[in-house]
């Protein structure tokens, strides 16, 4: 099994979140192991971020935004920047039926929007 890092930045997505509760309950109900868990999440991991590679065509969706930056940080490889007064437009290709022509646009506005890069290839590649 390939031991390469991978980022845990989906494990605070809501599917991420309900599934370390999961393994919590689990664990605190003694019938799986914590490393046994651990394994779960690194596997959890490693398949969201395989899943969501452009290769992958799963993510079909462009965004644009317009705001004021109000933070940014960089560490470890990792940029997180904190916009507020944002105005999101989200142009989604990957509805079905829909095409470059017939693309399915929508715009949102929210008070605070948080980005967080970081490098796509993994350690050692």
């Amino acid at each position: 099994m390939n031991n390469a890092a991978y980022y845990e930045l989906y494990r605070r997505s809501t599917i991420g979140v309900t599934l370390a509760d999961s393994l919590d309950t689990l664990i605190s109900d003694e019938k799986i192991q914590p490393q046994l868990a651990n394994t779960i999440l690194n596997n959890f991991d490693r398949i969201i971020s395989d899943n969501l590679k452009l290769e992958a065509n799963i993510a079909k969706s462009k965004l644009s935004f317009k705001g004021v930056l109000s933070t940014y940080n960089f560490c470890d490889d990792v940029w997180t920047f904190i916009i507020k007064n944002v105005t999101i437009k989200l142009n989604d290709i990957s509805s079905e039926g829909a095409s470059a022509n017939n693309s399915i646009d929508s715009e949102i506005n929210v008070d605070k929007f948080k980005i967080v890069a970081c490098n796509a290839r993994r350690a050692g590649e």
